[in-house]
């Protein structure tokens, strides 16, 4: 799987901006490659539904067949890239683009929610070291934008670096990270 896809499109952007199309992307990121059928089971569609769906995330490049079918009569799909960025100034140049950017940001915050949620539902089944470890924190600070900018970059290249690291430790599990980075005037809350 390629490490990132970059959105210039402002189509690209919307197309992957659905509800069920960032679910069903989501689902192939993490869990691997998967069926229409599987995928319609998962999410309660129709597999004509979700069949839909892949071929309008195929078409923006979102996804594509996957080369190792374990049986010519099914057509698995898989995602091709582990991650979608985009530029926020240049997709919300149209009305449409700017729908795009919006869904995708409520979209993370929904996604970060739900991850809350699951493990504060059974936080025990993760054991003592993940109770430690899980959480979030938040801290206002003054920067301009373009230190706004590195502070992703040297995120992003620090999780890299920390996932090698760990990539064959047994105790490794997947681990949601979320980063923002958002200009604040005054107290919001």
């Amino acid at each position: 799987m390629n490490e990132a896809f970059h959105v210039t499109d402002p189509r690209a952007l919307k197309a992957v901006a659905h509800p069920l199309r960032v679910r069903l992307l989501g689902t192939l990121r993490l869990d691997g490659p998967a069926t229409a059928t599987e995928l319609a089971a998962k999410f309660g569609e129709s597999s004509g539904s979700t069949s839909y769906h892949l071929r309008q995330l195929a078409k923006y490049g979102f996804v594509e067949e996957d080369a190792e079918q374990r049986d010519r009569r099914e057509r698995r799909w898989r995602a091709v890239h582990a991650y979608t960025s985009w530029s926020n100034t240049e997709l919300s140049g149209t009305p449409e683009g700017r729908e795009a950017v919006a869904f995708m940001r409520r979209r993370q915050l929904e996604v970060l929610r739900a991850t809350v949620e699951a493990f504060d539902r059974d936080p025990e089944s993760w054991g003592a070291a993940w109770v430690e470890a899980a959480g979030m924190s938040d801290d206002v600070v003054r920067l301009t934008p373009a230190s706004a900018e590195a502070l992703y970059g040297r995120v992003s290249a620090l999780l890299r670096e920390f996932e090698e690291r760990d990539k064959d430790a047994p105790d490794a599990e997947r681990v949601s990270v979320f980063v923002s980075a958002h200009p604040v005037r005054g107290y919001v809350g």
